[in-house]
């Protein structure tokens, strides 16, 4: 469909968008989402309700502090108004956000909303290599960067972004963006942007190790709610709403900003949280819906704590598959059905789930309402039930790469093409088999593979390295390296120690290689060809021998 007039006097994000023949094929099936052309998403998701439920808690966290919706409600209004009036930001302008989970961070997303600009928010645990590329990407005008993960980003405007001013959120000093909000009256006129105008980039977690920027709209970030939050996850304004994911993960981000705001709901905000003390924060806080990985669910039933978690009345898992061991586990434990789910970056959230009398465990769902979904074969045919391919799913939100010619590769006839390999049944119910591209995923995180190998390959005692994910049964999968060292190097216990330290300080800590294991070549094929597949075959194997012992 053509795009309304925007709204943007920046026209840098709509101007890099995909050429119209690469976008998917969008779908308005059910009358929540039908939208009208002037639509600014921050005025449904904090506006609207705290007019409507000023005095309920908004937002509160382990350490007692609590707003309400009218406070949130002034404190998004004055970040909007420190941008506008302070540092001359205008509708299309973007806006780094790099600070972990709490209230100002909230607020400072919406804010940036308000005002008309684009949020681009980052996980405060990637180093300045890994914010280097979406930087160049995305050129932020400004950043607003908690006060305790500066570092990396003076780096960058040091040497790739001169031009980014930064702003610091919660230190004590006058030009802080907690103090010059302080200063505003608390009220905004929100910017008038098209339903269409780009709110978000969301950087993904690439398989090829340079990651690319999704874009979604105003009326993207409320077709997530208007799909999974109101269809499956149906929160209640008396929900309290734990997510362990950060809000750079756009599964964070629906789960503890979009869902329960527009619910009237709560959202417990925790920076960091060992599932173990989760488990401990959800039974002392009285939070009746968690979202988390299988991980977490998995060591809090090894911990012996899963009595911890007798008060929810919903849980969600995602990141990874849930296995249907833990899943009747819990169930049997708790009589708690855990909501499984996929989602993507690419569609923003969750488009295949079940809830309730709806689940069939050991599949991951169907397609929730707004959504439908197919299984390809490689040459792009749809197959039937009981058969494994390439999962594609089409509906309201769908891939649009910023100026990446990797969109041709996402979006095949129209459909986006996950890099999931699944089956269906002929129920329609969906089945998880594998990942299909080289992405790791470890307790819920995506790490891509070359990512790693180019980190571990700079090391000074390293010739070379290849990684995969190796089957765990903590985590799902963790990252398994082989490393060729340099000739007249000796591979022993403190060297491993040593590289994965020096991969924690290159990237973001829960990257780094948790197995190590030095040999004298690595697979390839006649022509010199890396072989993946056969590193990977050979740990699957040596993990179901494991297991077996």
């Amino acid at each position: 469909m053509p795009l309304s007039p925007s709204s943007h006097v920046d026209t840098f994000a709509r101007d890099n968008l995909p050429p119209a023949e690469l976008w998917p094929v969008l779908e308005f099936t059910t009358g929540d989402l039908a939208y009208p052309d002037r639509l600014n998403a921050a005025t449904e998701i904090i506006d609207i309700p705290a007019a409507r439920w000023p005095e309920r808690r908004a937002l509160t966290t382990p350490e007692g502090e609590t707003w309400t919706y009218a406070e949130l409600l002034t404190r998004a209004n004055q970040v909007a108004a420190v941008l506008r009036d302070d540092f001359g930001l205008v509708p299309g302008n973007r806006v780094l956000l790099r600070a972990p989970n709490n209230p100002w961070t909230v607020a400072a997303w919406l804010g940036i909303l308000k005002a008309g600009c684009v949020a681009a928010v980052t996980f405060p645990a990637l180093r300045a290599r890994e914010l280097t590329p979406i930087v160049v990407k995305a050129k932020p005008t400004l950043a607003l960067v908690d006060h305790r993960f500066g570092a990396d980003v003076d780096e960058l405007v040091a040497t790739v972004a001169p031009d980014m001013r930064v702003l610091s959120i919660g230190a004590p000093v006058a030009d802080d963006l907690v103090a010059r909000a302080g200063a505003k009256s608390g009220a905004f006129d929100n910017v008038a942007t098209a339903a269409d105008d780009v709110a978000l980039f969301c950087p993904t977690s690439g398989s090829t190790g340079e990651p690319k920027i999704c874009t979604h709209f105003h009326r993207d970030i409320l077709s997530i709610d208007n799909t999974f939050g109101r269809h499956v996850l149906a929160l209640e304004p008396d929900d309290v709403v734990s997510c362990t994911a950060p809000f750079a993960f756009t599964f964070g981000l629906g789960m503890l900003v979009v869902f329960p705001l527009r619910a009237g709901a709560c959202a417990f905000l925790t920076e960091a949280a060992p599932p173990v003390q989760l488990a401990e924060l959800v039974a002392a806080h009285g939070v009746t819906v968690l979202a988390t990985a299988p991980t977490a669910y998995n060591q809090i039933l090894r911990s012996g704590r899963i009595d911890r978690l007798a008060g929810l009345r919903a849980a969600v898992s995602a990141g990874e598959h849930i296995s249907t061991q833990t899943w009747q586990r819990i169930h049997d434990e708790l009589g708690l059905a855990i909501i499984d789910g996929i989602g993507g970056t690419e569609l923003l959230h969750i488009f295949i789930s079940a809830a309730g009398d709806d689940i069939k465990p050991g599949s991951t769902g169907r397609p929730v309402p707004g959504y439908r979904a197919t299984i390809l074969a490689e040459d792009g045919t749809e197959v039937g039930p009981g058969v494994e391919g390439r999962l594609a799913v089409r509906g309201p939100v769908g891939c649009r790469y910023l100026a990446d010619e990797r969109q041709e590769s996402y979006v095949v006839d129209g459909w986006n093409v996950t890099g999931d390999t699944f089956s269906r049944d002929e129920d329609g119910y969906f089945y998880y088999a594998a990942r299909t591209d080289n992405m790791i995923v470890s307790s819920g995180y995506n790490i891509g593979g070359p990512e790693v190998e180019a980190a571990i390959d700079e090391h000074p005692s390293v010739l070379e390295s290849m990684v995969v994910a190796q089957p765990d049964a903590e985590r799902g999968s963790v990252v398994f390296a082989a490393v060729v060292l340099r000739p007249g190097i000796e591979g022993t216990d403190d060297l491993v120690v040593d590289i994965q330290n020096f991969v924690k300080q290159t990237l973001a800590p829960y990257k780094y290689p948790r197995r190590v294991r030095f040999v004298d070549a690595l697979p390839r094929n006649a022509s010199g060809k890396l072989q993946h597949f056969a590193l990977r075959q050979q740990v699957e194997r040596e993990a179901a021998a494991d297991e077996v012992v």
